[in-house]
């Protein structure tokens, strides 16, 4: 499974790739603003994208709306990593079309699991 992290902290880039490659034998590829993320979804063509709520110039929601637009990424299922967990947020973000919602900070031992058990519907 290839998976694209879309984040502006370099040390949530690099932890959450340790974690997903190395202990869940996912490839992963990196994006660290929304316009390189939406470059990366279109090039790469990832099997599920991990997608910062909160960056600057372009958010995680505006993101997603571009993806959403595009007939080559739209299909993508894209999960938000957020430091704001409230139920409330949890229900925007899924209802802008988002098949998820991770928490910040998340556990790296647990997040390949995660984002496996969102994408099987769970």
């Amino acid at each position: 499974m290839k998976v694209l992290i879309v984040d502006d902290e370099d040390d949530i880039r690099k932890v959450a790739r340790l974690a997903l490659s190395r202990l869940g034998g996912m490839e992963v590829v990196e994006a660290s603003n929304g316009p390189d993320g939406i470059a990366a979804a279109a090039a790469s063509t990832p099997d599920a994208i991990l997608l910062d709520v909160m960056m600057p110039a372009m958010d995680g929601p505006a993101v997603l709306a571009r993806l959403k637009a595009d007939a080559g990424t739209a299909r993508i299922p894209v999960v938000f990593l957020t430091a704001k967990a409230m139920t409330s947020e949890i229900a925007r973000l899924k209802g802008l079309g988002a098949a998820g919602v991770i928490s910040k900070p998340f556990d790296p031992a647990a997040l390949a699991g995660q984002l496996r058990a969102i994408l099987a519907g769970g």
